[in-house]
C-alpha cells in the first residue's frame, strides 16, 4: 500500500546552547559514490543506483564514542541522501540524511559530508538513501563495535556475520512509485526477496544464492537487518534454533527461538550454534512475508544454504541428502507475530540499565492507517472508488516541503515552510479497530509537534481498520524509545495503562503497530533539533 511521511517532531532546543559532546574514540572516513551498476538477477539485467558500485552496499564499522565522516558524491542524474537508521544524531541534526527533513538533497555532481560521533550506542543498525525509493537499492549495513576492551554480555562468537533482506525489482523502482504517486493506487510489487541482494533457489532463472559457511560446534553471531521497502518478514533455518541477544543495537535478555520476525528497518541479533555432528551437510534458511492488508504484496520466498564446512580430517558430513524448506508461519500469521515481539526484554543490566520514564510530562494519542483524498480533475486514479490512497497519522497525511524544515527552522524562515499545530490526539474520534467513519478522506498539511527540551513523552499509536486492518512499522529519528505496551482492539485510556511494562521494555528505534491493534513507546525527547516519525516515503519534492 502506498504510505507517506506521517508527521514531525520538533525540539524546541538548539544544539549551539548545549555543550560539545566528546569524542572519546577515532575518526573513521569513508567514500560513498553514488554511481549507476549494471546488475543482473532473474536473467534480467537493468541499471540501477548503487553505492560504490555494490549491492547491497558496503558496510561501515566503527566503535562505540567513535567519529564518523562519510563524504557521499552523487555521480547519478537523480537526487541522493542517506540516512543512518538508528543513529542518535546527539547534536548531529544536519547528518541524519532524510531529504527535505534536515538537508536537501545532494544533487548531480554535488557532495556532502556526513560527520557523527556515535554516542552510546553499540550493536547492528543499518544506512540507506531517503529519498523517494532509491533505497530499494542503496542500502547497506552499519556496525557498531564495543569499545575496545569492552566485552558483549554474551560468549564471544567465532564469526560474525551480517545477513541482509532487501527485494529485487526487474523495473525501475522510480518509475514504479512515480506510477503509484500519480495514480493513487498501490505500488506494483518486487519480482524477489533477497539475501545479501541474492534471490535464491526458489526463483524461475535464478543462479544468485547466499551461502553461510559454519563450522561444526562454533557458535555465530548473525546481525539480521530488514532493509525491505515495506515488509515485515519470517525467517527460519531448517532444524536449527537460535538465542536473540540485540534488537536496534540495543542488548536484550537473550531468549531461545527457531524463527524470527522482523519489520523493515529493524535489526536482529542472534547466536546461532552450529551442531556439533550435523545430519546434513547443507540446510535451507528462508524468509517471506507477513502480511495482513488488502493490497497486492510480494507472495514469495527467499532461500539460502547453510553450509557445514569439515574442520578436521575426522570430521566427515554428509554431503547428498535431500534438502526441504523450514516451515514458515501462514502470511497472515498475525498471532506469531504478537507472540515473538512479546518475548523482549531490555538487558536491564548494572551496565545496561532500562531508563524507562517513570512519569510523563507530556501524552499523545496517534491513529496510523489509510485514508484516500480526491482524484485531481481530468486524471484516473486507482484508490478506492476511484480516489487515490493516502496514509495519515490522526488523519493528516504529511507534505514534504520544498525547503528542508531543519534548515528554515535554523535560519528563522520557516513561515510557509511548516506549521507546528500537529494534533496531539484525533480531531475526529471514531471506532478505530471496528466500523470505518463515512468521511475517509485525510487532510494534507506539513505539520509539527514542539517539545521543549528533556521533556518526557507517551506516545500510543492505534492502528484502525480503515481500508482493512494492517501492520504499520514506523521508525522514529534521532530517538530510541521503550515499548511500554501493546494489544489488540482499541487502546483503553483507563484500563491499559495499569499494564504497561515500566521495568524492562525493549528500547528500539522502529516498531510494528500492530494489525487491528495499538503500541505504547515512551521516550525523553533530550536531542536538540528535528526527529521525525516515518512509514514509508512515497513523497517527492524538490529544492
Amino acid at each position: 500500500m502506498s504510505s507517506a511521511f506521517l508527521s514531525a517532531l520538533l525540539l524546541a532546543v538548539m544544539s549551539c546552547f548545549l555543550p560539545e559532546v566528546a569524542h572519546a574514540g577515532i575518526s573513521r572516513h569513508y567514500k560513498f559514490n553514488i554511481e549507476m551498476k549494471n546488475v543482473t538477477r532473474l536473467c534480467h539485467t537493468k541499471s540501477m543506483v548503487t553505492v560504490n558500485g555494490k549491492f547491497p552496499g558496503p558496510p561501515v564499522f566503527a566503535r562505540e564514542g567513535d567519529r564518523v565522516l562519510i563524504k557521499v558524491v552523487n555521480h547519478v542524474r537523480t537526487n541522493i541522501s542517506i540516512h543512518w537508521h538508528g543513529i542518535k544524531q546527539l547534536q548531529s541534526g544536519w547528518a541524519d540524511g532524510p531529504s527535505y527533513i534536515t538537508q536537501c538533497p545532494i544533487q548531480t555532481n554535488g557532495s556532502y559530508v556526513y560527520n557523527f560521533t556515535i554516542t552510546g550506542q553499540r550493536g547492528t543498525l543499518l544506512w540507506h538513501a531517503h529519498i523517494s525509493w532509491l533505497r530499494s537499492t542503496v542500502y547497506g549495513p552499519l556496525i557498531i563495535l564495543p569499545k575496545r576492551g569492552v566485552p558483549y554480555p554474551f560468549a564471544k562468537p567465532h564469526k560474525e556475520v551480517p545477513i541482509l533482506f532487501g527485494e529485487w525489482f526487474n523495473a525501475d523502482t522510480e518509475a514504479i512509485i512515480s506510477q503509484a504517486l500519480q495514480t493513487g493506487g498501490g505500488p506494483n510489487v518486487s519480482e524477489a526477496y533477497t539475501i545479501n541482494g541474492k534471490p535464491g533457489p526458489l526463483y524461475n532463472c535464478s543462479s544468485d544464492t547466499f551461502k553461510l559457511k559454519v563450522k561444526p560446534g562454533k557458535t555465530y553471531l548473525l546481525r539480521l537487518i530488514n532493509a525491505a521497502l515495506n515488509d515485515e518478514l519470517f525467517f527460519r533455518i531448517a532444524n536449527h534454533s537460535f538465542t536473540v541477544v540485540e534488537a536496534d543495537a540495543v542488548y536484550i535478555k537473550p531468549f531461545k527461538t527457531d524463527i524470527v520476525v522482523i519489520g523493515p528497518g529493524q535489526t536482529t541479533n542472534i547466536l546461532l550454534k552450529a551442531k556439533p555432528i550435523p545430519h546434513k551437510g547443507t540446510y535451507l534458511m528462508a524468509a517471506r512475508p507477513y502480511f495482513t492488508g488488502q493490497g497486492t504484496f510480494d507472495n514469495t520466498t527467499t532461500a539460502g544454504f547453510l553450509e557445514y564446512v569439515e574442520s578436521s580430517r575426522n570430521n566427515t558430513i554428509p554431503k547428498n541428502l535431500t534438502l526441504s524448506l523450514p516451515t514458515l508461519p501462514a502470511i497472515n500469521a498475525t498471532n506469531v507475530v504478537a507472540n515473538f515481539s512479546q518475548m523482549f526484554r531490555h538487558l536491564n543490566s548494572q551496565q545496561y540499565p532500562a531508563q524507562v520514564p517513570q512519569t510523563v510530562q507530556k501524552r499523545f494519542f496517534f491513529t496510523i492507517g489509510l485514508g484516500n483524498s480526491p482524484c485531481p480533475k481530468n486524471q484516473t486514479c486507482q484508490g478506492p472508488n476511484g480516489t487515490k490512497f493516502e496514509a495519515s497519522m490522526n488523519n493528516v497525511s504529511f507534505t514534504l516541503p520544498k525547503t528542508a524544515i531543519l534548515q528554515s527552522y535554523f535560519f528563522g524562515k520557516s513561515n510557509g515552510v511548516f506549521t507546528t499545530d500537529f494534533p496531539a490526539t484525533p480531531l475526529r474520534p471514531f471506532n478505530y479497530t471496528g466500523t470505518p467513519p463515512n468521511n475517509t478522506f485525510v487532510n494534507n498539511g506539513t505539520k509539527a509537534v514542539v517539545l521543549p527540551y528533556n521533556t518526557s513523552v507517551e506516545l500510543v499509536m492505534q492502528g484502525t481498520s480503515i481500508f482493512g486492518a494492517e501492520s504499520h512499522p514506523l521508525h522514529l529519528h534521532g530517538h530510541n524509545f521503550f515499548v511500554v505496551g501493546q494489544g489488540f482492539g482499541n487502546f483503553n485510556q483507563s484500563k491499559d495503562p495499569a499494564k504497561f511494562n515500566l521495568v524492562d521494555p525493549v528500547e528500539r528505534n522502529t516498531v510494528g503497530v500492530p494489525a487491528g491493534g495499538w503500541v505504547a513507546i515512551r521516550f525523553l525527547a533530550n536531542n536538540p533539533g528535528l526527529s521525525h516519525e516515518n512509514s514509508n516515503n512515497l513523497n517527492n519534492s524538490t529544492c
